[in-house]
């Protein structure tokens, strides 16, 4: 399906030129204040892993702002809460994956993301350190930071995301429940049920640490 490739750094370079200094100029390989402080204000993140396949996945997490814990310039850990339990994170992590972490501020433009080497960890000093309303995680993932920058606000402006008049209207998609509910074959009558379910189990379930539910 797609035609003309471009395979290499060097015909990329033909496309597009060089980053300007002061680009590359802010990329660094430990936290700073202005990075830590984007990160104490964060209670949201996007984690791109890649299976050893090549394939890639991005997982969304999220927690009160902060729930990303900073343990020194050079390392985070990321507690893991109850999800769908398919752990393609944290499969690809454990077979050798690294992570980039995007951390969103609501209403700022800027985000920051953070590269580095990515591990599972059950030391029990981290997850003391990554416990969310007084539930301990079981497990979190660990980050050796090799990189960390900020990115400029041109894709949050272009998108609108945080303009309430850009948004779409709220019956413009399909709730989750009509999803499952079509995925599955299943009646148009039983929605309501699907949807019920769902918003019983984010109740029990919200903040109870992975594997519990």
């Amino acid at each position: 399906m797609f035609e003309n490739r471009l395979t290499t750094e060097a015909e990329l370079r033909e496309v597009y030129r060089p980053p300007m200094e002061s680009i590359e100029s802010k990329i660094h390989t430990e936290l700073d204040h202005h990075s830590r402080a984007h990160i104490a204000l964060s209670p949201f993140v996007i984690i791109g892993t890649s299976a050893p396949n090549g394939t890639a996945d991005v997982s969304p997490k999220g927690g009160p702002p902060g729930f990303v814990t900073v343990l020194d310039d050079g390392h985070l850990a990321i507690g893991d809460l109850s999800g769908n339990n398919l752990l393609d994170t944290l499969t690809n992590i454990a077979a050798g994956s690294g992570v980039g972490v995007i951390f969103l501020v609501p209403g700022n433009d800027v985000t920051l993301r953070v590269n580095g080497h990515a591990c599972i960890t059950t030391d029990e000093s981290v997850l003391d350190a990554c416990a969310v309303k007084d539930r301990r995680p079981k497990t979190a993932i660990g980050v050796t930071i090799t990189e960390q920058f900020m990115h400029c606000a041109k894709a949050f402006r272009r998108s609108g995301l945080w303009d309430p008049t850009a948004w779409p209207a709220d019956d413009s998609l399909a709730s989750l429940g009509r999803i499952v509910s079509d995925g599955l074959g299943l009646e148009e009558d039983v929605v309501p049920a699907i949807e019920d379910m769902l918003e019983k189990n984010y109740e029990e379930t919200m903040w109870e640490p992975g594997g519990d539910a």
